[in-house]
Formats: structure tokens, C-alpha cells, sequence
């Protein structure tokens, strides 16, 4: 809903249940949220929109710097500290969706001499 996982949320709202007041662990249960168990393990939430936008644009950056420009192939991989970012799939959807593009999200690919 609205570019988050309503079951992340979910499981965000179980694992720190003490940070909601009264009422709102109240409503919660209403709907039939409880907290989790002490012994429940808790998953990495993953990403969200924004949080992915930046990743991807700081493999962009990393690739721009080393590389020179931004011309990749759709299956290029980038990693950073460790973690693989699909630069090439992303570069392709940002082209694909550019008209949808925030005027900052497009200034920030214009700056490394992104390719419309």
C-alpha cells in the first residue's frame, strides 16, 4: 500500500511493540495484532522505495566514478560494500520511466551524464 509491504509493517508494528501507545497497541489488537514472542526471531525488513532509489544511485555513482559514464549493459551488476545492486536494470527502468521521475531523482542521474 503506498509503496510499503503491509506484511513488513506488520511485523514492524509485533516486533516493537512498546513504541505504539496504549491506544494504538489497543487498535491493533482490534484487528488482531499481537506482539511477538520474546522468542520469535526477528526478519531484516527489507527496503523501502526510497531507501532502494538511493542504493541503486550510490551504485550508479560508484560505476560513474570508476568508469567514467553510465552506459551498461540491462544485466551489469554493481556491488557496494558487499551488496549486489542490478545498476543495469535500474538505469533501464529509470529511462523507461523517466516522464514519472522526480526533478530531483532526474537531476541526480543528469549530473553523472545519464543517457535519456
Amino acid at each position: 500500500m503506498q509503496g510499503e509491504d503491509l506484511g513488513i509493517w506488520i511485523a514492524g508494528q509485533r516486533t516493537a511493540w512498546d513504541k505504539p501507545m496504549p491506544a494504538q497497541q489497543w487498535l491493533l489488537e482490534t484487528v488482531g495484532i499481537e506482539p511477538a514472542a520474546e522468542d520469535e526471531p526477528v526478519a531484516d525488513a527489507p527496503l523501502t522505495q526510497d531507501a532502494r532509489w538511493a542504493a541503486n544511485l550510490a551504485a550508479a555513482r560508484q560505476y560513474h566514478a570508476r568508469e567514467g559514464h553510465l552506459t551498461v549493459p540491462r544485466k551489469a551488476i554493481e556491488i557496494v560494500d558487499g551488496v549486489e545492486h542490478k545498476l543495469g536494470a535500474f538505469l533501464d527502468n529509470a529511462r523507461r520511466r523517466a516522464a514519472r521521475l522526480s526533478p530531483q531523482r532526474r537531476a541526480d542521474l543528469d549530473q553523472l551524464g545519464m543517457r535519456w
